[in-house]
């Protein structure tokens, strides 16, 4: 065999164990026919962040107008966007060394099965003892007339001046996250969904918090459209739904979801078992074939598909690999956000789920009356934690700008199932978040 692992795709779900491997001294090969790092690195997350983070200075100094600000700064794009790049572009060939430097064989190009064991890569083929299949995802493109009219998600990470009217077609976290950014820079900004509920897999008064917010910034919403085609007008674009629905636009975003990149390896030459959800696989991370394995967002699993939870997967790998551990994963404790302004994030039980279960304890805490959360006049965020007949903390959502600080927080709570008398041991700065919400556990 050339390789004892070889990795396809050089995302999180690769290179967090294919470095780690190879300082074992494993033989480790990584395959990337784009940019390395992944969609999260190059077309995602980062460059996400990077553009929400003025947005987000933007909503503290919007709550303070009279409070210390008699202005509201406004969002320059293209310097923003300019900015995302200087942030950005540079971490594909930052990858690329990191893999490098750690003694990972680096193959540039298309990867197909050819048998179980081997791979067609451009003109050479490549054999490998273990292969592990990390090709992630790409965007759903809504198959209708005048689909080529529309955008996609990496397309708007690029965009070099915001448009006048910009249109988002679907409800979940990249439609919510772009009609957020783009309402603060300045957009008149449409979401429309297929159904009538927009974030489906967080806790739904908070969304509904979430959207009456959103709303009260100009951001329209349309429920229960079905967007049929697309068509150019002599201003712009027009969409055309079901029962005579019509929308003029000057940009549209399709974010119906997105879908796993498993066509184009020839899995079904060798068998691997994989549908529309993606490559199933066992508690090892394995797939129907034993030395074929699959992470990150390409694999068919409960667990949310993001970045952190391919990490965990790579590392998992890891430690197999180099016999550290012959146990099953064990998933930890999985913090989820949407970064709107406010954010939603959340850990642990569903707490919808929990609120239907007499085992859980159901504790609300308003923000309105937290003295902190005044500070910076942020008092319409809500935090909600469930705990369990041992009165351990199980589960939390919370609402709010300063969400993402609480929940990760939380998760070393749940994560390490700390009581009450071990709360108390815990003495954070004061003031801050951290003080603030203990307190409450």
């Amino acid at each position: 065999m050339d390789y004892d692992v070889l990795f396809i795709g050089s995302g999180q779900g690769a290179w967090n164990g294919a470095i780690p491997m190879s300082q074992a001294g494993l033989k480790v090969c990584v395959v990337e026919e784009g940019q390395f790092g992944g969609t999260c690195t190059n077309r995602g997350c980062n460059a996400k962040i990077t553009l929400d983070r003025p947005i987000e200075l933007l909503q503290q100094v919007k709550q303070l107008q009279g409070k210390g600000f008699d202005s509201i700064p406004t969002i320059n794009w293209p310097d923003l966007m300019a900015h995302k790049h200087e942030v950005i572009d540079g971490l594909a060939f930052s990858n690329e060394q990191k893999l490098s430097t750690a003694g990972v064989a680096i193959i540039k190009g298309h990867a197909t099965f050819i048998d179980d064991h081997t791979l067609q890569i451009a003109d050479q083929t490549v054999t490998a003892d273990k292969i592990v299949i990390v090709s992630g995802q790409r965007p759903h493109r809504l198959d209708i007339p005048g689909r080529e009219l529309m955008h996609d998600s990496t397309d708007f990470l690029v965009i070099p001046e915001m448009p006048q009217h910009l249109t988002i077609i679907g409800g979940g976290y990249v439609g919510m996250e772009f009609a957020s950014i783009a309402n603060a820079a300045g957009a008149q900004v449409t979401v429309i969904l297929r159904g009538h509920q927009p974030l489906k897999d967080f806790y739904q008064p908070h969304v509904t918090q979430l959207i009456a917010t959103m709303r009260a910034a100009g951001i329209t919403f349309n429920y229960d459209v079905n967007i049929q085609a697309v068509t150019q007008n002599k201003n712009g674009l027009t969409l055309h739904g079901a029962n005579g629905f019509t929308l003029d636009t000057d940009y549209i975003i399709d974010a119906t979801g997105r879908i796993p990149n498993t066509e184009a390896l020839n899995l079904d030459k060798i068998g691997i078992h994989y549908d529309a959800h993606g490559i199933q696989v066992n508690d090892y991370l394995q797939t129907n074939i034993d030395h074929i394995y699959a992470t990150g967002d390409v694999v068919a699993k409960s667990q949310p598909k993001i970045t952190p939870v391919a990490i965990f997967e790579s590392q998992y790998l890891a430690h197999q690999f180099t016999n550290e551990t012959s146990e099953p994963i064990n998933y930890p404790a999985i913090a989820t956000t949407v970064f709107t302004m406010p954010r939603i994030s959340q850990v642990g039980i569903n707490i919808a789920a929990a609120k239907q279960d007499s085992r859980y304890t159901i504790e609300n805490f308003d923000y309105t009356n937290d003295w902190y959360r005044q500070v910076g006049n942020d008092n319409a965020g809500s935090l909600i934690l469930a705990f369990d007949e041992k009165n351990h903390l199980v589960g939390a959502s919370e609402y709010s700008n300063d969400a993402v600080n609480t929940i990760n927080g939380l998760v070393d709570m749940i994560e390490l199932g700390v009581d009450h008398e071990r709360v108390e041991r815990l003495i954070y700065t004061f003031p801050s978040n951290q003080h603030s919400y203990f307190r409450k556990i």
